[in-house]
């Protein structure tokens, strides 16, 4: 199967994890408000759940989001979720800004995760984004992204594994 150069392959048929980039269209900040961002958090958290996707770790910022899943027995195929999800965002946010036909996210590149520490750099990697990004200066304080729940939640040896992994070499698309 030979692939077209102008767009990212999709080719989700391992079981797996997986980590998920998308962007807005011209990387334009449409998520830039609270309620914006809630929006794209909540509608990713749902449907999530709702195809049978286990989140691991998620970031949704003003012009991309990032999350890392795995694949289970039951889920639906992802490429109907970022659709779905892509849909709902699209007419919602363009109806809170009067803008119907304008054309919200661009595409979503993913990467099966095939390593450990691959993996648990991933996680880190998507939990400090926002930081990454300069939004905050310790990731729990961004509330649109799982960096605070992982603290609270994750056992606190898993947490510690998680942290203690460099992300700065990882490769993601995420020049936004």
């Amino acid at each position: 199967m030979s692939n077209w150069h102008h767009s990212p392959v999709h080719r989700l048929t391992e079981k797996g994890a997986y980590i998920v980039t998308a962007a807005t269209y011209k990387k334009e900040l449409l998520f830039d408000k609270p309620e914006k961002l809630t929006l794209l958090r909540d509608t990713l958290l749902s449907l999530s759940e709702d195809y049978g996707w286990n989140l691991q770790s998620w970031a949704v910022l003003s012009n991309h989001y990032h999350f890392v899943t795995i694949l289970s027995d039951h889920a639906k195929p992802l490429c109907n979720l970022i659709r779905h999800l892509h849909s709902v965002t699209a007419r919602q946010i363009n109806a809170i800004e009067k803008t119907p036909e304008r054309k919200v996210w661009f595409q979503y590149w993913e990467t099966q995760i095939t390593y450990e520490k691959s993996y648990f750099a991933r996680l880190n990697y998507v939990h400090n984004n926002p930081v990454r990004h300069g939004l905050v200066s310790c990731a729990d304080q961004y509330e649109w992204c799982s960096a605070k729940w992982f603290k609270l939640y994750a056992d606190s040896s898993f947490f510690r594994t998680v942290s203690s992994f460099k992300f700065d070499k990882v490769n993601v698309k995420d020049d936004f």
